[in-house]
């Protein structure tokens, strides 16, 4: 009995320090390999991997250390080595080599910015969409929050400091309402009775119909 017991509690040297362990205190990090590493060998090897993106599948997959050994190591079975960032992380470096190759894109508000895959298998691209972290919706076009009552391509006429709600919904009201731009300094123009020339609050004269500069000859304009 006493010969048994002595062998149950025979210490193994780690795989990379081979410093002797006990078997509490081993870790093993693959199921396809019978290799025990300590704690912070283990650890270390991981994180470095993580790091170098050296461990394939851009560094998602990490191996054993063990030069004499190709097996993969498994996150939940080093996971009691781990420090929870490292699991996290090596988790997070997982999930995304799965899609690698696949089209990208990311929830546009700042407190969460979730990966999602892009649907490319219609022939149109997606535009309104819901992330599946904060259910909110998106644009998935112009990596936006959902740009409402305005197409992709009138949004992106928008200048940066045109572009919040409140500006959205001016855009919509005028094409509803066939408001015109002054192509000088952009200022709204609702004409409500009397001829295709508009002189702008600028000074800037336009026409109406196609809101090109004015001229005395104007024939062929498609609002007239």
């Amino acid at each position: 009995m006493a010969g048994a017991e002595g062998a149950q509690q025979q210490h193994h040297p780690c795989s990379i320090c081979m410093e002797p362990m006990t078997p509490a205190a081993a870790h093993r990090g693959g199921a396809a390999c019978a290799h025990a590493f300590c704690r912070a060998c283990l650890s270390g090897h991981v994180r470095a991997k993580l790091e170098s993106g050296g461990g394939g599948g851009g560094g998602a997959v990490v191996r054993c250390p063990d030069a004499s050994c190709a097996a993969a190591l498994d996150p939940e079975l080093c996971r009691a080595a781990l420090p929870p960032e490292v699991f996290e992380r090596w988790c997070r470096a997982l999930c995304e080599s799965l899609f690698l190759g696949a089209r990208r894109t990311y929830c546009p508000f700042p407190d969460c910015s979730e990966m999602m895959v892009a649907d490319d298998g219609g022939e149109e691209c997606v535009t309104q969409s819901e992330c599946q972290g904060c259910r909110r919706l998106f644009c998935a076009r112009c990596a936006v929050p959902w740009h409402a009552g305005v197409s992709c391509e009138e949004f992106a006429r928008l200048g940066e400091g045109e572009r919040a709600r409140e500006d959205l919904l001016l855009v919509e009201a005028a094409r509803e309402g066939n408001w015109k731009r002054c192509p000088r300094c952009r200022f709204y123009v609702e004409k409500s009775s009397g001829c295709l020339h508009i002189t702008c609050r600028c000074g800037f004269e336009f026409c109406y119909g196609c809101c090109k500069p004015w001229a005395l000859i104007h024939d062929g304009c498609p609002g007239a």
